[in-house]
């Protein structure tokens, strides 16, 4: 088994050097490029108030996070879901900073970099020059987004399981089944 964690986290602003917090986690496990089933979808709530801008994106609000728990009483949960497998994030720097900061105010070990797959790199080497983002990667790949209106972990780390197997060379846009059955059936009855 080849085991790897597709991790996104939505969080109340851009840097956790200003005290940003997480406050959603979606994970979901995948054996050899594939989703297990397994997942971990936790809101968090931030004790601190949440950006607008960030609010505009995901469209958490301190009133729906008042009653969640606050990260120390999940981290447990976290680090057992995760483990040592590789985590593969659309822009590592930026979960992976929230994440290790998250972990610093607890005295707990940062989790390594190198535990991080970054897929925006692999996208800005596969697409030179076209945009990298989540969406535009499942425009490229004709992976449907479209019950994604706003920002969630959850949703964004399912869409990332499935532009991480596209960057890897899996499924081809337009290559199915019943499409190579009908090319070679097109091919048989019309020979060169």
């Amino acid at each position: 088994m080849t085991r790897e964690i597709v991790l996104d986290t939505e969080t109340t602003g851009i840097d956790p050097k200003d005290g940003h917090r997480i406050i959603e986690i979606g994970a979901l496990e995948m054996d050899n490029h594939m989703p297990t089933g397994k997942q971990l979808h936790l809101y968090i709530n931030p004790e601190r108030d949440i950006d607008a801008g960030a609010v505009a994106i995901h469209g958490l609000t301190s009133e729906f996070l008042a009653d969640k728990p606050v990260f120390a009483d999940i981290v447990d949960e976290f680090l057992n879901f995760v483990g040592d497998s590789p985590m593969v994030i659309h822009n590592a720097p930026f979960d992976m900073g929230f994440v290790n900061a998250e972990l610093a105010r607890l005295a707990r070990a940062p989790l390594p970099m190198t535990q991080a797959v970054d897929t925006l790199p692999m996208a800005r080497k596969k697409f030179p020059g076209a945009q990298a983002n989540l969406n535009a990667l499942c425009r490229r790949f004709e992976i449907d987004n479209s019950h994604r209106d706003l920002h969630g972990a959850l949703i964004d780390a399912d869409l990332l399981a499935a532009v991480y197997v596209e960057l890897l060379g899996g499924r081809q846009p337009g290559l199915s089944l019943e499409a190579a059955s009908a090319q070679n059936d097109l091919a048989q009855n019309n020979p060169a």
